[in-house]
């Protein structure tokens, strides 16, 4: 007889196999980023792939994200990939301990979904492609690698041989053995034509290699992308004075009552909210703006040529059109930067002209009505914040900051493109997205303090917080307990009508639990509505409303 036979997969191979993919998966997105360090590309598979999900996130879902995390919300989409991913992996690892096609049909699968992320980012290029292709590459590699060391090792299969004088040896019949079971057949000796596999050991020997290069490659690679970083450019950056000084801040513009968000926002707690899951590093020695479209000539600007422009200083309230009604997404900083309109008379706009496409050196596009930013306002190509350079975070080396306008349609971060087109004609990132192409800021306010989050003691009380109505200005605050008549609150000074405004009541607060709501009016005459309205599409509305118990 003679002994030969195969591995089978069982429980504990799958088990094996499914280790296998994940450290396939790992060793590629490794991989991934340090040819995305090495080659300058957008960014790793993940990163790609992340930015597409993003793209095709609902409003719900990102108003949702934006409520619930933050400004986390863009670590908890990376690592809700990367544990997708792990399982996705874990399975194809198991898969392909029975047949190895079915590992490279979800190695092929992981492919697909890089390339196409990467092919279609506004900012592609052949380099874009690089970082997946060799992902996929080194899963492919590991994985041929780790499957056959993860099935068990083959055991021998007893044929029985009869000799015919004849017609010479024949086989009558087959027994799987175990190792010990290798007897002799009367009619001839056994030959062994399958020797058993490779111990389990040298799966985890090879795993553990596998495990280093893959951290090792993510670890160069993150070193490589941020020797890319312009940090250092940033903090050399020196900005001359502003040619428009704005005036100094008047007394009482801020009431110090503790809890309440402070006049000016400082730039590390300034709300971030846009579509970058990695930073873009735009060094300002090769930062260009171009002004094309329905102009009459057409500009190419450099960050030389921009900051040597007067400069002009003034303090102006952002908020994200994602705000809640008493939400975080909003603050007030000094900014600096060139006028945006006198640029825009330069290049001569033509009849017809209604919208500002600025687009971003990511890809990200946003559409700023033209009469608004021709209508006065210190409307900026900033340079500056709260007297330093632009954060890196909050557009450096240039951004737009448009008053009056919610951010996703007038404070394009990193920008370098802006086409002068009509609304018709073009529809921005988030207007493909179902959101207003047009979005003048609401008035809103804010409660700050109490905050409801612990109980206070009965007696007199600062029921205080913020209120903005840019461009138009804040005439009145009121404030209501348990519904009753509304109360006129104390406003703090302000410097100018694009700014939010600090306002304070005095609260004769008793034991028991009680509901304070507030509402701000407008220096036009508008008070905010009471209508309850979700952020999109263009704005949320309704009281700010704040449950506070007093013992």
């Amino acid at each position: 007889m003679t002994l030969s036979g195969v591995g089978r997969p069982d429980a504990r191979s799958a088990g094996l196999g499914a280790v296998a993919g994940v450290l396939a998966a790992g060793v590629a997105l490794g991989v991934g980023q340090l040819v995305a360090g090495l080659t300058g590309a957008s960014g790793s598979p993940v990163v790609v792939v992340g930015e597409l999900q993003i793209d095709f996130t609902p409003p719900w879902l990102k108003n949702f994200a934006i409520t619930e995390f933050g400004a986390d919300d863009k670590l908890v989409l990376v690592t809700g990939i990367v544990v997708v991913l792990g399982a996705f992996a874990a399975l194809v690892g198991a898969a392909a301990t029975r047949r190895m096609a079915y590992g490279m049909a979800g190695i092929a699968v992981f492919a697909a979904v890089g390339l196409t992320a990467a092919a279609t980012r506004p900012d592609a290029t052949v380099a874009s492609l690089l970082p997946t292709l060799a992902a996929t590459a080194s899963a492919v590699a590991v994985l041929h690698l780790l499957v056959p060391l993860a099935r068990p090792p083959a055991r021998p299969v007893a044929r029985a041989v009869s000799y015919d004088p004849v017609t010479g040896p024949a086989e009558t019949g087959l027994a799987e053995t175990g190792p010990a079971e290798t007897g002799l057949a009367e009619t001839g000796e056994p030959e062994l034509t399958a020797a058993e596999g490779p111990p389990r050991r040298s799966f985890l020997a090879a795993g553990a290699a596998a495990a280093g290069i893959g951290a090792g490659a993510g670890l160069v690679g993150r070193l490589l992308t941020e020797r890319g970083s312009v940090a250092r450019a940033q903090k050399a950056l020196r900005i001359p004075k502003p040619a428009v000084t704005t005036q100094a801040l008047p007394s009482g513009v801020d009431l110090n009552i503790p809890g309440l968000a402070p006049f000016v926002t400082p730039n590390a707690k300034f709300y971030r909210v846009d579509t970058a899951l990695v930073l873009p590093q735009v060094d300002p020695s090769s930062w260009q703006l171009r002004i094309h479209g329905m102009v009459n000539r057409e500009i190419t600007l450099t960050f030389d040529q921009l900051i040597k422009r007067p400069l002009i200083e003034d303090y102006i309230t952002l908020c994200c059109v994602s705000n809640p009604v008493d939400g975080p997404y909003i603050g007030n900083a000094k900014w600096l930067g060139a006028s945006l309109a006198a640029l825009l008379k330069e290049a001569g706009i033509k009849a017809g002209a209604d919208q500002l496409l600025c687009t971003s050196v990511d890809g990200f596009t946003s559409g700023t009505p033209v009469q608004t930013v021709m209508d006065g306002r210190d409307a900026l190509l900033a340079v500056a914040m709260n007297g330093q350079p632009l954060p890196i975070a909050h557009g450096f080396p240039a951004r737009m900051v448009v008053p009056g306008l919610y951010g996703y349609v007038s404070a394009t971060k990193w920008v370098t493109d802006i086409e002068v087109t009509t609304f018709a004609g073009n529809y921005a990132y988030w207007a493909q997205r179902g959101w207003s192409q047009r979005a003048p800021i609401k008035t809103e306010c804010r409660i700050d303090v109490p905050n409801g989050l612990r109980e206070i003691k009965a007696g007199r009380i600062a029921v205080a917080g913020v209120a903005w109505a840019q461009h138009k200005g804040i005439e009145a605050v009121e404030v209501r307990v348990d519904r009753g008549p509304w109360q006129e609150a104390r406003l703090a000074a302000v410097p100018g009508l694009d700014t939010w405004r600090q306002w304070v009541w005095e609260w004769d607060a008793t034991t028991g639990g009680h509901v304070i709501e507030a509402r701000a009016t407008d220096k036009t005459g508008y008070t905010q509505t009471s209508a309850l309205a979700p952020p999109e599409p263009n704005g949320a509305t309704g009281y700010p409303m704040v449950s506070v118990p007093v013992r």
